[in-house]
């Protein structure tokens, strides 16, 4: 079946330079998976830490689901992420660095009903660098309409 994404947190790109990524398992209660696959979850504050050896994800809002009466959840509670071992020592290295962080891409289902989080190694751009990005997206846009003009 493949993958049907969730949420996307777009910003990340414009605001980190991607270094590199990981496939990480979500845990959640069933109330978190009905809402996920609702598609009411927010990415955009969202970073993972590692802490005793696990993954956690924080500051991820997954809306509480509707339809049910009792047995909600916190929106914003940590959420354990399955990684294997030696994934999350080569991320415990890299993220003891200056700079680097972990944040979450995306969240997709996985063959119709695994939650998924792609993990991002990521490291902060600094305001120029921003401007740099923008620049050359103009320039690669303007680009493109140049040559649609001239096929015409």
């Amino acid at each position: 079946m493949g993958k049907k994404i969730i949420a996307q947190n777009r910003r990340a790109r414009h605001d980190y330079f991607i270094l590199e990524t990981y496939e990480a398992g979500l845990v959640l209660t069933g109330t978190e998976i009905k809402s996920v696959r609702e598609g009411r979850v927010n990415l955009k504050d969202g970073y993972a830490k590692i802490e005793n050896g696990e993954c956690w994800l924080y500051n991820v809002h997954i809306s509480p689901y509707e339809k049910s009466a009792y047995y909600n959840h916190d929106p914003l509670r940590p959420r354990k992420l399955l990684l294997r071992k030696d994934e999350i020592r080569r991320l415990i290295g890299k993220t003891q660095q200056k700079g680097l962080t972990l944040i979450p891409l995306s969240i997709y289902l996985k063959d119709g009903k695994w939650a998924k989080v792609e993990l991002a190694l990521a490291q902060g751009k600094k305001v120029y660098d921003k401007r740099r990005a923008i620049a050359e997206r103009d320039a690669r846009l303007e680009m493109e309409r140049a040559r649609k003009v001239t096929k015409r």
